[in-house]
């Protein structure tokens, strides 16, 4: 089968260079080549939207490229196009940017000016690879091959707040719905999605830190299966061992992740550190949850106000979760929103302790009963953020959705109700 090779190069005589010598490689099948980076991502989701098996096998990406810069570029197609593999073509063939490339996503690097066997030889590794991945892909039943699946962060404003709580029954809802979903306990030095899910296990996210290249079944060793068909990543039983997660092994591992499931719910605990700040700032949807009081709308302030300075995250992309509300609260959500400066999201959950007092002290969190007014508007919640698969001519208020639960405070403030 030939090898498909779609080149990304923005320069015209780059472009006529690259493609001459593409098409003279053995069982190379080159592609109308792209001009930008923006075509490029275009290109890519058309044809994947498709199939999978529609992509190329491998892109060829000029350090040239635009708008968006080459490295940005490989790491936007790695995240979302796992199986497609990159090549970088540049003029600095220095160790320094080719361990760059590599933490972007990049499969190899070409020199300029380019040299036939090189060029073919990195092609056909790449190609290797690349087919090794889909193969492996289309290994497993529950295997996702879409474009990439959604990521969501589950962040506390301080300690306490609900936010294990909260990524578990977002978790569940999506699984529920029959999306494919896995749960990342990325909290590294106090997760307690184990305990919440009564969960022996012996492998963590550690396992796969040390791992540059988390293939299917790598990854498929070190998760555990839940009952409820969540597919389990945990944090280590010793603390101190979450030292070796490092901001790079996490976005390996997100990545890995996203290419396989169709919902990864990660729970970042309410102290930041590198591994926790990658995974938000590759996230689709960042959560940050807070109860209306002082302390913790405070806390809230700080962490959006860090994210910013530390260019993880904006405010603008920042959801806060209000929970253990009540109509009571003298902090209602639209204050919240104010001072934070972050969307707020519409459905927020009631304060009823003693509807989880028995299953957290039991450790089955998920087993909470659906009549729960809690269950209910974070499942609500889930519905919210584009979770949940909702069958075809389900209304909003669906069993799913959980609406009658949560509390609307957009639509009860706009209709007064």
């Amino acid at each position: 089968m030939p090898t498909r090779i779609l080149p990304a190069v923005g320069d015209a005589d780059a472009v006529r260079s690259i493609t001459t010598l593409l098409s003279q490689l053995p069982d190379a099948e080159p592609v109308a080549p792209v001009v930008d980076s923006t075509q490029l991502i275009d290109t890519l989701a058309r044809l994947a939207a498709e199939s999978v098996d529609e992509l190329p096998e491998v892109v060829v990406v000029h350090e040239r490229i635009g708008p968006v810069p080459a490295l940005e570029l490989i790491r936007e197609v790695a995240l979302r196009f796992p199986a497609v593999g990159v090549i970088l073509v540049t003029s600095d063939a220095s160790p320094g940017l080719m361990q760059a490339a590599m933490d972007y996503g990049a499969r190899g690097m070409v020199a300029l000016p380019l040299s036939y066997e090189e060029l073919a030889s990195r092609v056909q590794a790449v190609a290797q690879w690349s087919v090794g991945v889909r193969r492996h892909l289309g290994a497993g039943a529950d295997v996702f091959t879409g474009v990439g699946g959604t990521v969501v962060t589950v962040s506390g404003a301080k300690g306490g707040v609900g936010t294990t709580l909260t990524a578990i029954q977002l978790a569940l809802a999506a699984q529920a719905s029959g999306r494919s979903t896995a749960l990342v306990d990325m909290d590294l030095q106090t997760g307690d999605v184990a305990s919440y899910l009564d969960v022996q296990f012996r492998r963590s996210v550690v396992d796969l830190a040390a791992i540059t290249d988390i293939s299917p079944r790598v990854l498929a060793d070190a998760v555990f299966r839940h009952d409820t068909g969540l597919v389990l990543l945990l944090a280590p039983a010793e603390g101190e061992r979450g030292e070796d997660v490092t901001d790079r092994a996490a976005r390996q591992i997100v990545s890995a992740l996203r290419s396989r499931y169709e919902v990864v719910v990660i729970d970042c605990g309410a102290q930041l550190n590198g591994a926790g700040a990658a995974a938000v700032e590759m996230a689709d949807r960042a959560l940050l949850v807070t109860t209306p009081d002082v302390v913790a709308v405070r806390g809230a302030k700080r962490a959006v106000r860090m994210w910013d300075r530390l260019q993880i995250r904006k405010a603008e992309e920042t959801t806060i979760v209000v929970n253990r509300y009540s109509r009571g609260t003298e902090i209602q959500p639209p204050l919240i929103q104010k001072i934070t400066g972050t969307a707020v999201a519409a459905t927020a959950v009631p304060a009823n302790f003693k509807e989880l007092q028995s299953v957290v002290d039991a450790g089955r969190i998920h087993e909470l009963e659906s009549k729960s007014s809690v269950k209910q508007a974070l499942w609500g919640l889930a519905g919210e953020l584009g979770l949940v698969k909702v069958p075809e001519g389900a209304q909003k208020a669906g069993r799913l959705r959980g609406d009658r639960g949560s509390v609307n405070f957009r639509r009860r403030k706009e209709g007064g109700g």
